[in-house]
């Protein structure tokens, strides 16, 4: 579990690529602190299993699964990557519940600087625009964001300057690809709500026709 407050700002330094996973060493410095192999890390929001150490990086091995719902597949060496260490109980919740568990992937399609801020137009699939909601939360590369503008197509956040200098995102440019992760509340109600309409079908299904037909009545 994350807060999506990125600790520090990690660079590629190796990719061994197989068929259809990777293996990922990332050099960091911060986050090494109290961290030790079976640990997890966020990458630009993914959570990852810490699998091997060294003095100034720690290496992680990426499934197929994660790679096609994320993008990591367009990792380079030299890369600059969020990192966030997994949240202690008795850490401040800064940002908002986060599972690094990624729903899927959106493109930048505008970056507009208003003052001190950045703005950030992302386009992305109607699966993930439906968990959009103004002003509730959104993860971006493993950072903790509020949504301030959502229509059909996109939606918005703004970045504040220390946001854009302490993560990868004051970086982005038109084309990025950016990892999502929607608010965990809203697919939890989802789920319910969704349950409850398939409970109702059934009961409302079951009649006493169907009870003698199948032995019951």
């Amino acid at each position: 579990m994350f807060t999506g407050i990125v600790e520090e700002i990690g660079i590629i330094k190796e990719i061994i690529r197989k068929s259809q996973s990777i293996r990922l060493s990332i050099a960091c410095s911060k986050i090494l602190d109290d961290v030790k192999i079976g640990d997890s890390i966020a990458v630009n929001g993914i959570c990852l299993t810490v699998t091997d150490m060294g003095s100034s990086c720690f290496f992680a091995d990426v499934m197929p699964e994660t790679m096609r719902r994320t993008g990591l597949n367009r990792m380079s060496i030299s890369d600059k990557v969020n990192l966030e260490r997994a949240l202690k109980l008795s850490d401040r919740l800064g940002g908002h519940i986060v599972t690094g568990h990624i729903d899927g992937t959106g493109i930048v399609t505008s970056r507009i600087e208003e003052d001190n801020a950045i703005w950030l137009t992302i386009e992305a699939d109607d699966n993930i625009l439906k968990y959009m909601v103004m002003k509730g939360s959104v993860t971006l590369d493993g950072t903790s964001l509020t949504v301030a503008y959502v229509d059909e197509n996109c939606f918005k956040v703004s970045l504040i300057p220390h946001t854009a200098g302490e993560t990868i995102l004051g970086s982005k440019n038109l084309g990025d690809q950016l990892n999502i992760e929607c608010d965990l509340i809203g697919k939890y109600v989802e789920k319910l709500i969704y349950s409850n309409k398939l409970d109702r079908k059934v009961k409302k299904d079951i009649s006493i026709e169907f009870l003698k037909s199948n032995g019951f009545a």
